[in-house]
C-alpha cells in the first residue's frame, strides 16, 4: 500500500490563504513515488471560512477552540497515522513543494527535518530587521544550550518520522511549540537536518508579536535546559530504597 504522510496545517482565520497551501502540496509526485497522503488542519478558533475552504479541499478539519499554536499541534497530533508528520503554517509562507526533497532526508535515515529560512531565500518584506535578528540569537542560543547545529530553530516547517512525534510531551501554548519539540528532540538524540527553503511573505498581518513572542521562546529554552537538569540531580540524589 505504500507509506503514508500526514500533513498538518494549523490555522487561525486563514481563509485567503489555506487553500493556496492545499494546491500546493505536490501530491501527485508524493503519489508517483508511492507515498498515501492525509491532510490535517487544525481551526484554532477561526472566524472567518478557514474551515469551510480546507473541507472544499479535500481535507480533514479538526476544531481546536482554545487558541494557541502550541494547543492546535497537540489536538492533531493525537489524531495522527502514517510513516512520516510533516508540519506547516497555514498562511502560504512555507512552500510545500519542499516536502518531497524533505521527504528523502528521512528516507536516509534523519529522524527530523527543519526547512531552514534563514539559509533559504527570503522573499522580500518575508521577516522584519527584528525578527531576523531575533531568530540568529535564538539560534546561537539553542546551540550554546542543548549542543545543537541548527539555523532556524523557530521555523514553522518540519518534517519527522512518526514515532518521533509520538514520543514528544508538549506543554507549550503558543508560537514557542517550536522550540518545546526541538528541545525535546535534541535531548533525546534524534538525528536532526536541516534544508534551505524558499520564504514567502505573509499577505495579512502577522499573528506573531516579536518582543513578547520572542520572550516566551528564550524562556521556553532556558526552562527545557535547566529543569531537566534539576530533575537529573534530584534523580541522583535520592536515598536508595531500602530492602
Amino acid at each position: 500500500m505504500g507509506k503514508e504522510v500526514c500533513i498538518v496545517l494549523p490555522a487561525l482565520n486563514e481563509e485567503e490563504s489555506i487553500g493556496k497551501v492545499i494546491d500546493e502540496i505536490p501530491m501527485e509526485e508524493m503519489g508517483r513515488r508511492g507515498y498515501k497522503h492525509r491532510v490535517i488542519v487544525v481551526d484554532n478558533g477561526s472566524k472567518d471560512r478557514t474551515g469551510w475552504i480546507a473541507r472544499g479541499k479535500g481535507a480533514e478539519v479538526i476544531v481546536e477552540p482554545l487558541r494557541g499554536k502550541g494547543r492546535a499541534l497537540r489536538a492533531a497530533f493525537k489524531r495522527l497515522s502514517g510513516d512520516f508528520v510533516f508540519i506547516m503554517d497555514s498562511d502560504y509562507t512555507y512552500p510545500a513543494t519542499h516536502i518531497p526533497e524533505m521527504l528523502e532526508k528521512l528516507e536516509e535515515g534523519y529522524d527530523v527535518v527543519m526547512g531552514s529560512r534563514l539559509n533559504g531565500q527570503m522573499g522580500r518584506g518575508a521577516m522584519s530587521k527584528l525578527n531576523l535578528v531575533g531568530n540568529h540569537l535564538l539560534a546561537l542560543m539553542t546551540n550554546i544550550l542543548y549542543g545543537t547545529n541548527i539555523s532556524d530553530p523557530c521555523t514553522g516547517y518540519w518534517g519527522m518520522k512518526r514515532e518521533v512525534v509520538k514520543g514528544l510531551e508538549l506543554d507549550a501554548v503558543g508560537f514557542e511549540i517550536e522550540v518545546d519539540m526541538l528541545t525535546q528532540i535534541a535531548r533525546d538524540g534524534y538525528r536532526i537536518t536541516e534544508i534551505p527553503i524558499r520564504y514567502r511573505r505573509r499577505s495579512t498581518p502577522a499573528k506573531l508579536r516579536s518582543l513578547r513572542d520572542g520572550f516566551k521562546i528564550g524562556r521556553m529554552l532556558l526552562r527545557k535546559r535547566f529543569r531537566r537538569d534539576k530533575v537529573q540531580i534530584q534523580s541522583l540524589t535520592q536515598p536508595e530504597p531500602s530492602e
